[in-house]
């Protein structure tokens, strides 16, 4: 080993341990069996499959009671957590820039009818029925990307959507908040290039850039193929003899025809080796058409000019063999050259990577696999499963490749987190921790053997809001238990006469 990669590794084990005390401090009720429980979780061979299994594993020292105990009642200091993730250390761009990911994934609870706060989730599936809405507890999480093809993203923070939650809204503002600790921290300082944000074709990028106009972000989003932007009114405005006010837009840049386009103010063609040639088109100052209706309706002043440059991608190849199709972006920055067109669009695929820490956080680390009634607990576990995945990013450096036989060898620094995670529990052993050694107790009698249950738990309907604003209720007569509204006999004598 030379002297500059134990240099690494003695730096990215200080930065572990740190985290490790960091956390045990977040813990403020029930510390010892919820710091247990995450090592547990880091430890623990192959996949999750239920929580009480994690009690079975060597680094959680209490019994299952314990376990449940500090998911249910226990308290952690979500602020300072949060504080703790936005200050280690983050991937970054080429250009030395932070990429943010933003995206919704659910926690489906649809059977669950004694859990509250369930909202519709949206899900795509295969089949037919493929766009479903299935209850259960959307959770918005913000992470930052590397650059290149990696499984790793480092997650930073994640917000349950509470029902009829308006997503544009709540988005800026969680941006907003990641971005202030993000300053805090240092890891954004006057004169680095702007933070950018990468979105999905289910928000308004235009909005979201609106509300964020007074912070150092761009905003990269996608957008479906039939929309229809506006374009800048020409300067100098020539006035028509029948006289009137300058209009506030211009001709119309209709996706889906190719008429109304233009010339592109910036072409780019990249050859790569998965998709071949990517072609590139950007047109500047492009702006959608706002309306006082939806998330504009209680806007004050006039409705404004949301700019950017929009980008179409195509691609020779897909290396699915799919319907290819181009891709349509939107930039919230003006005035874009060959090298602001060629950073956007590798960003937006770079986004996916998030894609692959959601099916690791599901299938491996079983995020979505405890039956959970109280969201509260939700949103506990939600940050003990992403406190673990930033302790495997962090211990990314110290990982050896503990490969099966049917596996490829891997480069140290190449390691998938779910191979970080095989050698976790040799890290733990020279890390220590924090928690205290468990009491000798006895359990409580519980209920009597034999007597039923006279308490049972109270039900809640799906999260739905109206078009008001006002909660959803269902209405008294399709309610359980009670009995159908039957005519009165002179109704009953007027319609059978």
């Amino acid at each position: 080993m030379g002297l500059v990669e134990h240099n690494v590794q003695r730096d990215a084990f200080t930065v572990v341990a740190e985290f490790r005390s960091e956390l045990y401090a977040c813990l403020v009720s029930r510390s010892d069996a919820l710091f247990e429980l995450c090592d547990a979780l880091l430890c623990t061979d192959g996949p999750v499959r239920t929580l009480v299994d994690l009690a079975l594993a060597p680094e959680h020292r209490r019994g299952h009671g314990a376990l449940y105990s500090g998911i249910n009642q226990g308290r952690i200091d979500v602020a300072r957590l949060r504080r703790a993730l936005a200050a280690v250390p983050l991937p970054r761009a080429g250009d030395g820039r932070l990429v943010l990911a933003v995206d919704v994934s659910p926690w489906l609870r649809p059977d669950a009818d004694t859990s509250s706060d369930r909202s519709f989730c949206h899900t795509f599936g295969r089949g037919l029925g493929k766009h479903q809405m299935v209850p259960g507890w959307p959770y918005s999480i913000i992470a930052a990307l590397e650059t290149g093809r990696t499984s790793w993203t480092a997650l930073l923070d994640a917000i349950r959507l509470e029902p009829g939650a308006d997503v544009a809204a709540v988005t800026a503002g969680q941006v907003r908040d990641v971005v202030g600790r993000l300053l805090d921290a240092g890891q954004w300082r006057v004169g680095d290039p702007g933070i950018l944000v990468v979105l999905d074709a289910g928000y308004d990028a235009p909005r979201i850039a609106h509300l964020l106009a007074d912070l150092p972000v761009e905003v990269l989003g996608r957008l479906r193929s039939d929309r229809v932007m506006r374009k800048p009114v020409p300067v100098p405005w020539i006035c028509p003899p029948q006289g009137g006010r300058p209009p506030k837009h211009g001709g119309e840049f209709v996706f889906g025809d190719p008429a109304t386009w233009g010339e592109a103010t910036a072409v780019t063609v990249t050859n790569t080796d998965r998709y071949g040639a990517a072609t590139a088109q950007g047109w500047d100052r492009l702006h959608p058409r706002l309306t006082r209706r939806a998330a504009w309706l209680d806007h004050q002043g006039p409705l404004p000019i949301i700019e950017g440059t929009v980008i179409r991608l195509t691609v020779e190849k897909l290396p699915s063999g799919g319907v290819n199709k181009p891709v349509w972006l939107w930039w919230s920055g003006t005035g874009a050259t060959t090298q602001d067109v060629d950073r956007c669009w590798q960003s937006f695929l770079r986004r996916f990577d998030l894609e692959h820490t959601f099916r690791l956080l599901k299938q491996t680390l079983g995020w979505t696999r405890p039956r959970l009634r109280d969201s509260r607990a939700a949103d506990r576990w939600t940050w003990l499963v992403l406190a673990a995945h930033a302790q495997l990013r962090l211990a990314r450096p110290l990982a050896r490749d503990l490969r099966r036989p049917w596996e490829r060898p891997a480069e140290p620094n190449r390691l998938t987190p779910a191979r970080v995670r095989r050698g976790f529990r040799n890290l733990r052993a020279k890390t220590g921790t924090p928690a205290s050694a468990p009491k000798p107790t006895r359990p409580g009698s519980g209920r009597p053997l034999g007597s039923k249950n006279r308490q049972p738990a109270a039900r809640y309907e799906v999260g739905r809001v109206l078009a008001t604003g006002e909660a959803y209720s269902r209405p008294a007569h399709h309610k359980k238990g009670t009995k159908p509204r039957r005519k009165t006999d002179a109704a009953r004598d007027h319609s059978t006469a």
